[in-house]
């Protein structure tokens, strides 16, 4: 027996629910006084060129003391703390310099001995963050507390108490979800904070901001702030606006409930930092291409996108897979229910951006086939589902040679699928009366409240899933996700809809290839192109894969015509009524190749097609419900 199971969930029960208090300033000062906290200066005076200064002071005691820096970060997945952008470090007690050491085993951590007689160590560093490569422009900058901090390692993030101050270029602004509680000398003071919480609340700051004001629901406010380079690309259309107001409003009424106290989307427009965004509790980090709010292809490149990392304040930091619920930033995470964490996020925030009209019902079906392009690759022959999420912490940014007989990151995609399919079947099974936002509603609903953690399991998901609608669920999931399984299209099928192959490029793709220069082949001659024309993976078994191309190769000619989107579909269109081959003529490792590919079936590309013997599901899906709502 495990005597430390029970007890450690009381415990940590006990200190979240402490640090959510003092968070709140419920205990009386005595009692706040009597908990030692840390505290926190960042200066990003220095942000416009890349570097973040810090300065913090930890309460220590005589003795060895490990610093720990972030590794394993919530939302992440993976050990992708940025160790390599820390620089400068220095620590000192009582104004003396202390030699310290890298751990030679884990590198996150660095060993310092604390002199008897003092109380606090003091650590100076710096975070780097390039201009044009991570989350800083000579702009704005994206705040994330856990690359500018060291923390004590023995100490659980839930209950160590952090003191955040902020210093910004002169005439910027900021948002956040954490609480200001006073100014001076240019220097911005927060509220106490348990160490969890402040990682879990970046603040967005720039010269250029906007706010827009998302309503109240369920008694909690909704703020967007956009950070720009360009002053006039805050002009957002009013029509985007009323769009975001439709998204809260969408997504309370499917859960019936929200866990935070207020909420900020935090939204950078910008070409010039990462496009990766990061949920949390009580805010998102949404990067977005500079122009993609005024420009009506690029809002179409991610329609779901803010209504994605939103449906995770649910789906991911309120309820969590007790393998993702870590006790602090250093401990192993284990991805093996992403496909809940993510998967059914996907498919939540696809319908969310439905019901609020982010994008229209013929995009909407359209990303619904192209998840299904996505997952059928030949590495599902030997990989089930559940190892993609296993092995997360690898697969992630493991594109390009091999991709498709790897796999990727397909508890997304796939897991889309499998949770439409279950959304299917409870509506099949109750005759329409319920659907999976019932079960949202049971699993991520309840009381609203604070912020808060909720750990679960995959027998909690199952029973949650049995009280809305008895079925055998166990071997629904593990048939589909444990195992080597088909493509799992009954969700598509039993909504009234078949996959198909069509010459048709659908106008998603075509606005998606524009934005995002590159050209799609992947389902005629096996390949997808990037912007100089270089080949970013090959479809195994196709006729590319079977002519002997492979990633890396540059394409110069076709049928023997210069490179170019019309000698393409030219040179498709004519091989249709010929036998002769589609010749491609590529640059590789400084020498020239001519293949030939044996390929007659023209353009080819997925889309869902109305089966007329069936009710249209889809479209009940994606019917709004914020109106109907009582």
């Amino acid at each position: 027996m495990r005597y430390t199971t029970a007890m450690n969930l009381a415990i940590r029960t006990t200190l979240l629910a402490l640090a959510a208090t003092l968070f709140a300033g419920g205990l009386p000062s005595v009692a706040r006084a009597a908990q030692p906290a840390m505290t926190l200066t960042v200066d990003a005076t220095d942000a416009p060129r890349g570097v973040l200064h810090a300065h913090l002071t930890l309460p220590a005691a005589a003795g060895e003391l490990v610093l720990a820096f972030p590794k394993w970060i919530p939302g992440e997945h993976r050990p992708s703390g940025p160790i390599l952008d820390l620089v400068d470090v220095h620590i000192s007690a009582a104004g003396k310099p202390l030699a310290w050491r890298r751990d030679s085993e884990n590198l996150y951590e660095l060993h310092v001995t604390v002199p008897s007689g003092v109380s606090s160590v003091d650590v100076s560093l710096d975070a780097l963050s390039a201009p044009d490569r991570g989350r800083t422009t000579p702009s704005l900058v994206n705040l994330r507390w856990n690359e500018v901090l060291l923390y004590p390692k023995s100490e659980r993030v839930s209950s160590l108490i952090v003191r955040p101050r902020l210093r910004l270029p002169a005439g910027w602004s900021f948002a956040t979800a954490l609480t200001k509680s006073g100014e001076s000398s240019g220097t911005i003071d927060f509220a106490p904070v348990a160490l969890e919480r402040l990682v879990d609340s970046p603040v967005l700051a720039g010269a250029h901001l906007a706010s827009f004001d998302l309503g109240t629901q369920h008694g909690a406010p909704h703020v967007l702030t956009l950070a720009v380079d360009d002053a006039e690309l805050l002009a957002v259309p009013a029509a985007t606006v009323e769009s975001w107001k439709r998204m809260v409003a969408e997504a309370n009424a499917l859960f019936g409930a929200r866990h935070y106290d207020a909420y900020r989307f935090l939204v950078t427009a910008s070409d010039h930092v990462s496009q990766i965004g990061l949920e949390h509790h009580a805010s998102s980090e949404e990067p977005m291409r500079a122009r993609q709010l005024v420009d009506a292809d690029l809002q179409r490149m991610q329609p779901d996108y803010l209504a994605h990392e939103y449906a995770h304040s649910w789906d991911g930091k309120y309820r969590r897979p007790r393998g993702l619920a870590t006790a602090n930033f250093q401990e192993p995470m284990r991805g093996d229910l992403l496909w809940v964490y993510e998967g059914l996020t996907e498919y939540l925030g696809w319908v969310i951006a439905a019901r609020s009209g982010m994008m229209s019902a013929d995009d909407a079906k359209a990303i619904v086939a192209r998840e299904v392009d996505v997952v059928d690759v030949p590495g599902r022959a030997w990989r089930p589902l559940a190892d993609t999420a296993i092995a997360s912490q690898i697969l992630y940014g493991s594109g390009g040679y091999g991709g498709s007989l790897r796999r990727h990151a397909d508890y997304y995609p796939e897991g889309f699928l499998i949770w439409l399919e279950a959304d299917v079947l409870i509506r099949k099974k109750t005759n329409g009366a319920r659907s999976l936002d019932d079960f949202c509603q049971r699993f991520f609903g309840g009381a609203s409240g604070s912020p808060e953690v909720r750990p679960y399991d995959l027998d909690e998901v199952l029973s949650a899933l049995q009280a809305v609608a008895p079925a055998d669920w166990r071997t629904f999931f593990e048939s589909r996700v444990d195992r080597v399984a088909p493509l799992p299209l009954g969700g598509i099928e039993g909504a009234g809809y078949k996959v198909l192959f069509s010459d048709q490029k659908p106008d998603l793709t075509k606005a998606r290839e524009r934005i995002a220069h590159y050209s799609t082949y992947w389902r005629s001659l096996g390949f997808v192109i990037d912007e100089k024309k270089t080949i970013a993976d090959v479809l195994a078994g196709s006729p590319a894969a079977r002519a002997g191309i492979t990633a890396g190769m540059t394409l110069v000619a076709v049928d023997s015509r210069k490179l170019s989107a019309e000698a393409m579909k030219e040179a498709l269109a004519r091989a249709k009524t010929q036998t002769a081959p589609i010749e491609l003529l590529v640059e590789w490792q400084d020498r020239y190749r001519t293949f030939k590919l044996d390929w007659h079936g023209g353009e080819r590309y997925r889309v869902l097609a109305r089966d007329p013997g069936k009710p249209d599901l889809l479209e009940k899906i994606m019917a709004p419900r914020a109106s109907r709502r009582p």
